[in-house]
């Protein structure tokens, strides 16, 4: 099936294409030669004590997801990473 690069380096996959392979979002991607491979993966959610005590710190705090992400920007910018 044909496929198209956009200006922004972005592919929109055909649906029966998809629908032949699942329902997932994610993909695995790889260069074999001179063939790009897409293999559907399933991504999990991280689940961890640590991680649960950090969520449950931030309803504690009423803290949006918005207010999260700024929070994270700012120390990345902080720490340089």
């Amino acid at each position: 099936m044909l496929c198209k690069l956009t200006s922004k380096n972005q592919i929109t996959l055909p649906k029966e294409l998809l629908r032949q392979c699942g329902a997932e979002s994610y993909f695995d991607a790889r260069v074999e030669g001179n063939r790009i491979i897409l293999e559907p993966v399933a991504v999990h959610p991280i689940e961890s004590s640590r991680l649960a005590g950090v969520r449950d710190r931030i309803a504690e705090l009423g803290l949006s997801e918005e207010e999260v992400d700024g929070i994270v920007a700012e120390a990345r910018r902080a720490y340089g990473s």
